[in-house]
């Protein structure tokens, strides 16, 4: 990887380049090597500011986004912000022409996958097997052979929309970003020659500016030459994943790696759950590890350990809490805080369902706090449920299980192991994701609608017959139980944010656990209308009913009184 960025045909240098590759091995898995080139706008008296500010940001803020995040959502919560900036300082300028304005192309390589963003006429190109591509669009707007002005650039508009593409990437892939200094002296056929030479890439670099030496405008070249993509083997995974062994049964007494075992905590077919003591500091722990009967089993091992990796990055009162380990690990397990309490289901068995409005909207809150710590980091549960989520002495609620998340940002890693389709339970999971469709936050919504329900009215939004769904069309063939069906004390106003919630239809159901809540705890206008209307109807209804009653009865003593006269 090398560059340059030169003033060229100008008094001054409004063009930026900047790239890094991470020391850091995990940093350089989970976010990749990334580059950027910007081109100041050079009728804005900020460009040259402005083109620093962007690349120099987006390198450095990228690469401290959460590892979970994608590629994607990082890339452009970082170009957000750096736009939302430029156009703020852009607005302290009393005219167009003195903004901070830049054109920007960024470029991030992670595992086997290229993926650019791009806004302006800068220019990203790829040769591959001998042959160049522009994978950049140029935002130009033409008024006629003559006159073209940018279309689009950073700092521009309050709201930025930027071109955003990826592909897989092969070996001796030759990546060029260049600004138009550069692009509209050069053509495509010298770019394709000079990448395809037998030259270092920074006498390539060089080249490059000899070969735009007559332009009039800055001249910035940034080239990255892939030797290698990531292809681990299957070997070469499973031995870096299961690299410790896994632990046989323990009995009070033993030790692992100095914790002592005091008890057997849980046990299952997937894991074992034991109390131990910290030798450190006296304090009483869960030791986590996965059963003997998956030793083989390299997707549970991958799961294991991504559960781990997740819980050490959330912190929210209303999710356990994961132990970061203070001394080497001789077996694969790991630690979480130590809870003394029964799991929401046991609990809710011991109540008189459904439970008081206030109690139920309390445990909700938690529950809601519990699941956005999750979506702050892009991370998807997919397997709420009561019996994951634990209930302390004090009611404080805890989501104490991270088996069946997805991250998108260790999604987009490549890996040889084929995943399990779907992990959740039939009676709260969304049907979607059963069924291999990521419906991503909506997912998590329809179980805590699903489990608002259950407090409400003891019972399941769809009744048991959800439990024996096959595919999404007996989903379909289903219906909603009104909730006020069960508990009659239920507004309606209620009971359409609850059917809202669990709606098998995404484009009906909420975006996001915030919505839900809001219309759980405030009455939304328009299931007020809804109810007012049915209110409505109902009165007319019974208007008639008493009136359709009134004649009937009327009419019963007609005939009877001729039938009286008649005998008479």
């Amino acid at each position: 990887m090398a560059g340059a960025s030169v003033a060229g045909g100008k008094a001054t240098n409004e063009d930026a380049i900047s790239w890094e590759i991470p020391a850091d091995a995990h940093q350089h898995t989970y976010k990749g090597v990334v580059l950027a080139l910007a081109d100041g706008v050079s009728s804005a008296e900020g460009g040259a500011f402005a083109s620093h500010h962007a690349t120099q940001t987006f390198v450095t803020d990228y690469l401290k986004t959460p590892d979970s995040w994608s590629t994607r959502h990082s890339a452009g919560t970082v170009l957000s912000t750096i736009n939302s900036a430029l156009y703020q300082q852009s607005q302290q300028y009393q005219t167009d022409e003195r903004g901070c304005l830049c054109t920007f192309t960024g470029l991030v390589l992670k595992s086997k996958t290229a993926y650019w963003f791009h806004i302006g006429d800068s220019r990203l190109y790829l040769l591959r097997q001998g042959k160049l591509r522009q994978l950049s669009t140029d935002h130009i707007t033409k008024l006629s052979e003559q006159r073209q002005f940018l279309g689009r650039a950073l700092g521009m508009d309050e709201t930025v929309n930027w071109q955003e593409d990826s592909l897989t990437l092969e070996p001796n892939d030759v990546f060029l970003l260049c600004s138009d200094g550069f692009s509209d002296v050069v053509s495509d056929l010298e770019i394709q020659a000079l990448l395809s030479m037998s030259l270092t890439i920074d006498n390539k670099v060089a080249r490059a500016i000899e070969l735009a030496s007559n332009s009039d405008d800055n001249i910035s070249v940034l080239l990255c030459e892939v030797t290698q993509v990531a292809s681990d083997t299957l070997d070469d995974y499973n031995e870096r994943m299961t690299r410790l062994p896994l632990l046989p049964a323990l009995e009070p007494g033993m030790k692992v790696d100095g914790y002592e075992v005091i008890r057997a905590l849980f046990a299952s077919a997937r894991s074992h759950l034991y109390v131990v003591k910290d030798p450190a500091t006296a304090a009483h722990l869960v030791l986590k590890t996965p059963s003997q009967n998956f030793a083989d089993d390299h997707a549970y091992i991958e799961r294991f350990i991504r559960e781990e990796w997740v819980g050490l990055r959330i912190d929210d009162p209303h999710v356990v809490k994961v132990v970061q380990q203070s001394r080497p690990r001789t077996f694969l397990y790991y630690l979480l805080e130590y809870l003394e309490g029964d799991s929401l289901d046991c609990f809710l068995v011991q109540q008189n369902l459904p439970l008081r409005p206030a109690v139920a909207i309390g445990l909700l809150e938690q529950i809601a706090s519990g699941l956005m710590a999750f979506h702050k980091l892009g991370v998807i549960h997919q397997d709420l449920k009561p019996a994951n989520i634990m209930r302390l002495a004090d009611g404080q609620l805890k989501i104490v299980d991270f088996g069946s998340v997805f991250v998108p940002g260790l999604a987009e890693i490549y890996s040889p192991i084929l995943q399990e389709m779907a992990l959740g339970t039939a009676s709260y999971s969304d049907p979607h994701y059963l069924h291999g469709h990521n419906s991503a936050e909506q997912g998590d919504v329809y179980a805590l609608a699903t489990i608002a329900y259950e407090l409400f009215t003891g019972h399941l939004p769809y009744g048991e017959k959800v439990d024996d769904c096959q595919s999404l069309s007996d989903y379909q063939r289903l219906r909603y139980i009104p909730a006020s069906r069960f508990n009659p004390r239920i507004p309606m106003w209620f009971d359409r944010a609850l059917e809202r919630g669990v709606s098998f239809d995404l484009q009906h159901r909420y975006l996001r656990v915030p919505l839900l809540m809001q219309d759980l705890r405030t009455p939304n206008p328009l299931y007020l209308h809804q109810q007012v209307v049915a209110a409505t109807k109902n009165n007319k209804l019974l208007f008639w009913q008493l009136m359709s009653g009134f004649w009937f009865i009327t009419l019963v003593l007609v005939i009877w009184l001729f039938s009286v006269r008649g005998q008479l």
